[in-house]
C-alpha cells in the first residue's frame, strides 16, 4: 500500500570515499564497515587512495556520512587520525566532497605527555558523536587532513514533501543535474 502523503524521503547514495591527504601519516585504514582497508602513499604522491565503495539508502530528512580514519602511532599503535562527517545533497546526480578531519586534543600538557607515554591518544568511543551537536562545543580538537568523498544520489519522494529537486546546470563542469525518479 503506497501513501499519498509520505513521511520522509528516500535519498539512495551510491560511490566511493576516494582518497585521503594527510601529509604527515602514511598506511592509514578507515573501517566505514565490517572491511577495512589499509591505504600507503604512492611514490611521489601525498594522497592515500582507497576507492572504498559505498551503497547506502537513508530513510531520513537530513542524512550525514560519518568517516573516521586510524593508523600506527610511532609505537605500532592504532591511534584515531581524524573523524569527520558531511551532510548528503539533496540534489541528484554526481557529487565529489571534501571532509575536513579532525582529531580529539588533550585538554592540558600533562595529560598530553601522559597519553604519549601510555600510547593512547583521546579519542571518541563512539565515532558518532561527530555528527551530533551535544557536547562538541567542549570539545578540544585539531584540524588533521582531508578525505573525499565521490558519490551519486538518487532520491524518490523529495518533491512530494516540497523540496526543489528542479534541474541544475554547472557551466564549470558541463554537466546537467536532473530529478530522477525510482
Amino acid at each position: 500500500m503506497t501513501s499519498n502523503n509520505p513521511a520522509v524521503f528516500l535519498l539512495m547514495v551510491n560511490g566511493q570515499i576516494e582518497a585521503a591527504d594527510f601529509p604527515e601519516y602514511d598506511d592509514l585504514y578507515s573501517p566505514a564497515s565490517l572491511n577495512s582497508q589499509i591505504t600507503s602513499k604512492g611514490r611521489g604522491s601525498q594522497s592515500l587512495v582507497w576507492n572504498f565503495p559505498l551503497d547506502i539508502t537513508f530513510k531520513s530528512t537530513r542524512p550525514q556520512i560519518v568517516v573516521s580514519v586510524y593508523g600506527p602511532d610511532t609505537f605500532g599503535n592504532d591511534v584515531a587520525r581524524g573523524y569527520g562527517a558531511i551532510h548528503i545533497p539533496f540534489t541528484p546526480g554526481k557529487h565529489t566532497k571534501p571532509i575536513p578531519m579532525f582529531v580529539p586534543e588533550s585538554t592540558s600538557r600533562l595529560q598530553t605527555f601522559t597519553s604519549w607515554l601510555m600510547g593512547r591518544r583521546p579519542e571518541f568511543t563512539d565515532p558518532k558523536v561527530v555528527a551530533q551537536g551535544e557536547g562538541r562545543d567542549v570539545t578540544r580538537v585539531r584540524s588533521q587532513g582531508f578525505v573525499t568523498l565521490q558519490f551519486n544520489i538518487v532520491t524518490k519522494d523529495m518533491k512530494k514533501l516540497g523540496y526543489e529537486t528542479t534541474s541544475e546546470h554547472s557551466a564549470a563542469t558541463g554537466l546537467t543535474r536532473t530529478s530522477q525518479k525510482l
